[in-house]
């Protein structure tokens, strides 16, 4: 029996079994269960009553080291609630006593998946009403990038680490691994320039084409995925997107030269911080190299 399975009595239990009376949209309705999707750290099931659908998201793991990962997802959500660029969040319990690591439930949004070739206009954005949603800077519970390039270091040497040391490891792909550490080792002295000239708001991190929703025929895009959010400069999500480490994963597009700058004017185009569109193709310069060392240490 494999997880989505396994877990599949247990939600229809929980669904059962509570009171739903502090949740409007849920109250005294007999839910429909099916499973919908698995990532590495979540198992979603679609749930359903009547016109009704909705998102049970059982956490199974964390990206961020926290033991609070599926209220940190919720609370990233209702920041976003009213830029209606993300699934609105209904429900949270993180009290442990049904479910190991707690469980979220949101909005179900109908769709496909972002097609680069069509989408990234749209894609661009969307990424501009995320990055300038309102959040209040001083009391948000998101990870800061106080230091953006060395967080990334960070992450990319702990991953790296177990392919210098596995018996697995190619030799000349671990020496040349080793290089490029070494350089962002150096190179990382460059986050002056985000610390002097600090642009914040929220970004996802995770911007692969499978985390987009797009509905063709009701004319919308939104981004699903918010497990590891941070306050943040925008350059993350953009470097990350037009990373062919990124478009590559899911799809075969790969990003030529006129793509990328096609994307990232339209971006400029929809911010409204005059400041920002005319940094933001230093901010970008600089962190690309950085994403990109975190997707070849994380595939290896």
């Amino acid at each position: 029996m494999d997880r989505m399975e396994e877990f599949l009595p247990r939600v229809r239990a929980y669904l059962v079994g509570r009171d739903w009376t502090d949740v409007p949209c849920m109250r005294g309705r007999t839910f429909e269960v099916a499973p919908l999707a698995q990532g590495e750290y979540n198992l979603n099931y679609r749930i359903s009553a009547g016109g009704l659908r909705l998102v049970f998201r059982v956490n199974i793991g964390t990206q961020i080291q926290r033991r609070d990962q599926i209220v940190y997802e919720y609370r990233a959500l209702k920041l976003l609630e009213r830029s209606g660029a993300a699934p609105r969040p209904y429900f949270v319990d993180d009290s442990r006593r049904r479910f190991e690591t707690g469980i979220l439930i949101m909005e179900f949004l109908p769709g496909a998946p972002l097609d680069y070739r069509r989408d990234s206009a749209a894609a661009a954005a969307l990424f501009a009403r995320i990055h300038q949603t309102e959040v209040p800077e001083a009391d948000n519970h998101l990870i800061r990038e106080t230091a953006p390039l060395s967080l990334i270091y960070a992450e990319c040497a702990g991953l790296l680490q177990r392919y210098f040391e596995s018996d697995r490891a190619d030799p000349a792909i671990r020496g040349y691994l080793q290089d490029l550490l070494r350089w962002a080792d150096a190179a990382r002295a460059a986050e002056r320039y985000y610390q002097d000239d600090p642009w914040l708001g929220i970004v996802n991190t995770e911007v692969n084409s499978a985390n987009f929703i797009v509905n063709r025929s009701r004319a919308t895009i939104h981004l699903v995925d918010w497990e590891m959010p941070r306050w943040g400069d925008p350059s993350q999500d953009l470097a990350h997107f037009c990373s062919p480490l990124t478009t590559l994963w899911k799809t075969d597009f790969r990003m030529r030269a006129q793509d990328r700058q096609d994307f990232l004017d339209a971006y400029r185009r929809s911010i409204r911080d005059r400041h920002l569109r005319d940094t933001l193709m230093e901010r970008v310069r600089l962190r690309e190299p950085f994403v990109r060392l975190r997707g070849i240490a994380w595939s290896a």
